[in-house]
C-alpha cells in the first residue's frame, strides 16, 4: 500500500503557472505508475497525466498536452505536474493516483491509491 499527499495548489491568474507535487509513502515508490486527475464543481473526475515508475514513459490527455508536465524524482518518492499558461477552466480539485498493476487504463478505474487532493483556482 501507498500513500499519498498532493501539495502546492492555490490561486493563481489567468496564464499564470503552478507545480503540484504528490508525496508517497510506503512501499517502494518505483514500482507505481502515477497519474494525475482534476474534478471539477459538479463534473466527473478527469484523467489529466500519467508516468511509468521509471519516468521513461509520459501520456497526457489534450485538454493539458502541451500545458502541462509530468515528472518524478524515486529518490524522493514524489511525482510533480508542472502546469503553464493556466486558464479559468483549469479549476479544480487535483489529485494524484497511484497504479500497481500497470493498467495504462488512463480513467480512475485504473489506480488504486488516491491523494485527499490539492485545489487550484483560477482567475480571469
Amino acid at each position: 500500500q501507498v500513500q499519498l499527499v498532493e501539495s502546492g495548489g492555490g490561486l493563481v491568474q489567468d496564464g499564470g503557472s503552478l507545480r503540484l507535487s504528490c508525496a508517497a509513502s510506503g512501499r517502494t515508490f518505483s514500482n507505481y505508475d502515477m497519474g494525475w486527475f482534476r474534478q471539477a464543481a459538479g463534473k466527473e473526475r478527469e484523467f489529466l497525466a500519467s508516468i511509468t515508475g521509471g519516468g521513461a514513459t509520459t501520456y497526457y490527455a489534450d485538454s493539458v498536452k502541451g500545458r502541462f508536465t509530468i515528472s518524478r524524482d524515486n529518490a524522493k518518492n514524489t511525482v510533480y505536474l508542472q502546469m503553464n499558461r493556466l486558464k479559468p477552466e483549469d479549476t479544480a480539485v487535483y489529485y494524484c493516483a497511484a497504479d500497481q498493476y500497470h493498467r495504462f487504463i488512463y480513467s480512475p478505474r485504473g489506480y488504486d491509491y488516491w491523494g485527499q487532493g490539492t485545489q487550484v483556482t483560477v482567475s480571469s
